[in-house]
């Protein structure tokens, strides 16, 4: 049972019990009315909410002016529907269409406009959606545990694809299916989306923290995806190839820390180093599979650029000792 469908209950329940409190005659309308206003955030009720109320007043509006030119007729509910539903949408209101046509259809079912009966519409309109405003604002379900868990797995998807990349360096004849990027992409989409929903339960200070990090996971896997043509091309074992294997391991273990340790952008400084004090390729297949791990290590830069500017950054001290420590 989702938590929506808890809300709806309540919120239904609530509506019925005011109107019928309060006196009002159809009090289970109100709860209809309840049923069509809970929704998934806070800041989407608000807006869905004011939509349907203002809509269903325009709706009466028309229905008024209908009704009482043309007569109660179930053909005048056709012409109703072809002159109020675009006027509804044109004025911004498209989400109340339904709920303008349930108060419509009330008005029409009671044979005769009069205050007193536009009164009850209205009154019920403030019960049944008053009752899922308030149930809206007054809880939603904390996103950050799902999104803690989330991120765990798109970690846990980013180590072993880093893994399977040293693999590939060291072993050029491995094969790899890559189906942990397909799992990455879907788990970040879900990020996404939670981290979407999560701000929008967030009224007055919007916390834009998961939706930053789920942005840049999304750009670090494009990146990823670039590494994965160029380590295509290195076709034959190669020394340096080891090499960077070696910053794969590291960051294989690196991606699934909460701050950016720098362990793996100081082994990547350091083998830069190394690489521009080594002796040219001796022949055209060398040449081209060093161009390709030098393109890679600049590809690794460009990652690893991202996550520094998205985690809390260790001091340069800390790394050192990190890297020593292993």
């Amino acid at each position: 049972m989702g938590f929506r469908v808890i809300k709806t209950a309540i919120a239904t329940l609530m509506a019925i019990l005011v109107a019928d409190a309060l006196g009002v005659t159809g009090p289970l309308s109100a709860g209809l009315l309840a049923v069509l206003g809970v929704d998934v955030t806070r800041k989407r009720s608000i807006k869905t909410i004011s939509a349907r109320f203002f809509a269903s007043l325009l709706g009466l509006v028309f229905a008024c002016v209908l009704f009482e030119m043309l007569g109660f007729h179930y053909w005048v509910l056709a012409i109703y529907i072809l002159v109020a539903f675009p006027a509804i949408a044109r004025a911004n209101f498209k989400e109340g269409i339904v709920t303008s046509s349930v108060v419509v259809f009330r008005v029409y079912g009671n044979g005769s406009i009069t205050m007193q009966s536009l009164w009850t519409q209205i009154e019920l309109l403030v019960i049944g959606l008053g009752s899922a405003l308030i149930v809206n604002l007054a809880y939603m379900p904390r996103a950050s545990d799902q999104m803690v868990e989330i991120r765990k797995r798109v970690d846990k998807q980013f180590s072993i694809i880093f893994s399977k990349i040293a693999e590939s360096l060291r072993n050029p004849d491995d094969i790899w299916d890559g189906k942990e990027i397909i799992e990455a992409g879907k788990e970040i989409r879900k990020g996404k989306e939670a981290a979407h929903r999560a701000m929008e339960n967030q009224m007055l200070h919007p916390d834009e923290t998961w939706s930053i990090y789920f942005y840049m996971r999304k750009e670090q896997l494009e990146s990823i995806q670039n590494m994965m043509q160029l380590v295509s091309h290195v076709y034959r074992k190669l020394p340096q190839a080891d090499d960077v294997a070696e910053l794969f391991d590291q960051l294989s273990r690196d991606v699934t820390e909460e701050i950016y340790t720098g362990r793996t952008e100081f082994l990547l400084s350091r083998l830069e180093e190394e690489f521009k004090r080594m002796e040219l390729p001796a022949t055209r297949e060398e040449f081209e599979i060093r161009s390709a791990i030098l393109q890679l290590n600049r590809e690794l830069s460009l990652y690893l650029k991202l996550a520094k500017k998205n985690k809390a950054p260790t001091s340069v001290a800390a790394r050192k000792a990190a890297i020593a420590s292993k």
